[in-house]
């Protein structure tokens, strides 16, 4: 079950991802890809996996870092997470 995150929320995990990659918030677009796009590797995205368990509360598998390649992937993780 997926439910929908705010518009707070959804900024709040754009500002994690940029501050991890080392990007401005407004490069991150929903569909853009964390590797192709802005040369993100696979600890970038541990390291976001482990700021959402952590500013969020919840807990997420690493097998879903695979759903995690863009901010949409990332959005959809979370809000399983929280609905778990």
């Amino acid at each position: 079950m997926q439910r929908s995150m705010d518009a707070s929320q959804r900024a709040q995990v754009r500002e994690i991802v940029a501050e991890i990659l080392e990007l401005d918030p407004e490069e991150i677009l929903p569909a853009s890809h964390f590797r192709e796009d802005h040369g993100a590797d696979s600890m970038s995205l541990i390291d976001i996996l482990g700021s959402l368990e952590k500013e969020f509360d919840v807990s997420i598998d690493e097998t879903e870092l695979a759903r995690m390649v863009s901010l949409d992937g990332v959005l959809a993780v979370l809000a399983d997470a929280e609905a778990a």
